[in-house]
């Protein structure tokens, strides 16, 4: 029997013993004595560690609203350009197609149009209308293009996030088409916000130099002055061109102008085909500039289209903005280009990483930006520690003025307790935030209230008369179905806080279930194995509580 007991016992303190040790080595990161460590150590443990959440470290809280229905229009606008080209092959008479609204219009009245459409795109619906053929896309395919344009848009941010090299950012979706962005302890605010809402649509469109309106086009315009230059010119502008602008800034001067442009709306070819997207140096001027691959299927067109336009100058255009618009001198084969202009190193980081990352579907319109001080976020780490260690001193003080050599000892299984809490938060590479440490305090109370239980059930045996060893074991019999009773319960809260709640209320459900899981063993476990382990060798005669 008392080998049984012994070897219970051993058990017990080896998983206590592991469980603390494996803690402390994925909490070491974030303590100050991380960086003494020798380099083996680092190099060969975890070296992450606790990670704090925008409210404790400062950052950027964003939301984002993405306009699918713009998503919508550019999926038509892509149809109209390559319907252009099918239905020319078939030789089918047409005058036109275009796109307004939700609808793409092909202005022909031969019906062999439906056919020849709907071969290509069989989701859109038509309809005849006097001298024109209007397609459109039934309203169940219309909702899935904008569900979808959301969750692309999603996964686009996240992957410029990730190239940006933000630590422990939160990216989820709100709502039908919003988007919720946290970066914690972001540096430049400014050029995140910029390289997270940059569309990024990248279209090769040919300069319209053959139009009498290009001659009378001013080498430049003020920066501010576009509209109303554009305004001026308007009504001169052929229908299918438009005037965009580069900017320009001057070297010697600083002085930024922007350079009008007449441009063909058709795009000749577009960012979706690119598979690579990387800065590198001209050795001529020491200036950066982004050098991008095509696809096979786009380095094919880009062949085409260079040796189709020799001598036609052909404008790269990014959201709108003429980065650059060279000549082409011949056909370029291999599917390699350049995005020249007047970079910084930063600026073509991020155009690299923007394109890299793809296109968002649709632009995306922001509608909150709360910017959290890194101030701020140090008082708010410096009041979480004083909130918790207060609430620690408060329960030590209790238990021990209260149940006396058992309140140690449930003290001493409340501070393993958060000691564990915290090691498997890092473990996890869960973030810590203020909603955590209310979940960990709130965690604390319930420690309390399961030694409270258990203690005053062995408090009613030693009255009893009891042994001390006898008081011990009924104690713990006796309270073990009311602790799991309000555990499971609390459990069961905390898992339809995280399912149906947003960050802070995940946050705090994370630490909550953590810390009332880990109290099950701490309680019902350690305490007891300390117990056990004072009246092993000796059976205790009054107990001291």
């Amino acid at each position: 029997m008392q080998s049984n007991v012994k070897n219970a016992l051993i058990w017990k303190f080896a998983i206590l013993i592991i469980s603390i040790v494996t803690a402390a080595i994925y909490l070491l990161p974030a303590t100050p004595a991380y960086k003494y460590m020798p380099n083996i150590y680092k190099d060969n443990m975890p070296n992450k560690g606790l990670t704090l959440g925008l409210d404790l470290q400062g950052g950027l809280h964003l939301i984002f609203e993405v306009q699918s229905d713009k998503a919508v229009a550019t999926t038509f606008n892509r149809m109209a350009v390559s319907l252009k080209d099918i239905i020319t092959k078939k030789n089918i008479p047409f005058k036109d197609i275009k796109v307004e609204g939700e609808k793409l219009i092909v202005e022909s009245t031969s019906m062999d149009v439906i056919d020849t459409v709907k071969a290509s795109y069989p989701n859109l619906e038509a309809n005849k209308s006097d001298s024109n053929i209007i397609f459109s896309l039934p309203n169940a395919e219309m909702a899935r293009l904008k569900d979808g344009a959301t969750d692309q848009a999603l996964e686009t941010i996240r992957n410029r996030i990730d190239a940006f090299g933000v630590s422990e950012p939160v990216i989820q979706r709100q709502g039908s088409n919003e988007i919720i962005v946290e970066l914690p302890g972001i540096k430049d605010p400014k050029r995140a916000i910029d390289l997270i809402g940059k569309t990024a649509q990248l279209k090769f469109q040919l300069v319209n130099d053959e139009s009498p309106v290009a001659a009378e086009l001013p080498a430049s315009v003020p920066v501010g002055q576009e509209d109303a230059f554009e305004a001026t010119f308007a009504p001169k502008v052929p229908q299918d061109s438009e005037i965009l602008f580069e900017r320009i800034t001057k070297p010697e001067s600083g002085q930024t102008i922007k350079k009008p442009f007449l441009i063909k709306k058709e795009a000749l070819l577009t960012g979706d085909l690119l598979t690579e997207a990387r800065v590198s140096i001209d050795s001529r001027y020491n200036e950066p500039y982004v050098s991008i691959t095509f696809n096979s299927v786009g380095a094919a067109l880009f062949a085409d289209v260079t040796g189709k336009y020799v001598k036609k100058r052909l404008a790269i255009i990014l959201d709108n903005n003429v980065y650059s618009a060279p000549a082409i001198q011949e056909k370029i084969s291999g599917g390699n280009a350049q995005i020249t202009g007047s970079f910084s190193m930063a600026e073509a980081k991020d155009l690299a990483i923007v394109l890299r990352a793809g296109a968002l579907p649709a632009p995306v319109k922001m509608i909150q930006n709360l910017t959290v001080g890194p101030s701020l976020g140090a008082d708010s780490v410096v009041a979480g520690k004083m909130a918790g260690l207060g609430a620690i001193i408060l329960v030590i003080g209790f238990m021990i003025f209260y149940y006396r050599l058992s309140g140690v000892i449930a003290d001493l299984a409340l501070i393993v307790n958060i000691f564990l809490l915290l090691g498997i938060m890092s473990i996890l590479n869960a973030t810590m935030t203020l909603p955590g440490i209310a979940g960990i305090i709130l965690a604390i109370g319930m420690a309390v209230d399961t030694n409270v239980l258990m203690f005053e059930r062995m408090r009613e045996e030693v009255r009893a008369g009891k042994t001390a060893r006898t008081a011990i074991n009924s104690g713990y019999d006796k309270a073990f179905y009311t602790i799991i009773d309000s555990h499971v319960t609390t459990l069961i809260t905390a898992a339809v806080l995280f399912q149906f709640g947003t960050g802070p209320i995940k946050g705090f459900a994370v630490t909550l279930s953590i810390g009332v899981t880990l109290n099950l063993f701490t309680s019902l476990i350690g305490t007891k194995s300390l117990f056990d382990l004072i009246n092993y060798n000796k059976e205790i005669k009054n107990l001291s509580i």
